[in-house]
């Protein structure tokens, strides 16, 4: 069983990854289109996105916009950031607890609110709430 679940998350974090990566070209060849509504241009607004849900995770830096300082990008050698990741270039990791914090939008856990208002209904979610 646990051979299973271990290879159905493997598949679903491999086809998540590729669609944000196709996701985050198309964010980034439109970086310096500028978006009216929102009084900025794409890149500044993936920043700003980036440091909300930074914010809610409450456990530091695990999310970065399309373009960051050159020592933060991939290998410390470019400022293009197509695939968000760690000094190493590996992708950061998050609890469920950070996941619900920033899904919520309070950056709480037991929480509710933001994409699921009435709060999630899974083991761990519920679990959360006890």
């Amino acid at each position: 069983m646990h051979y299973l679940c271990a290879q159905l998350l493997a598949g679903l974090l491999a086809v998540e990854s590729a669609q944000d990566a196709v996701i985050r070209t198309l964010l980034y060849e439109r970086g310096m289109a500028r978006v009216p509504s929102y009084a900025g241009g794409v890149a500044e607004i993936t920043a700003r996105i980036s440091d909300l849900r930074n914010s809610l995770g409450r456990r530091g830096v695990k999310d970065e916009g399309l373009v960051v300082a050159p020592e933060l990008g991939p290998e410390g050698l470019t400022v293009g950031n197509i695939i968000a990741g760690d000094h190493l270039s590996l992708a950061y990791d998050r609890t469920p607890e950070e996941i619900l914090g920033i899904v919520y939008g309070t950056g709480n856990s037991a929480q509710h609110g933001g994409f699921f208002p009435q709060g999630a209904d899974g083991r761990i979610a519920r679990g959360l709430l006890a």
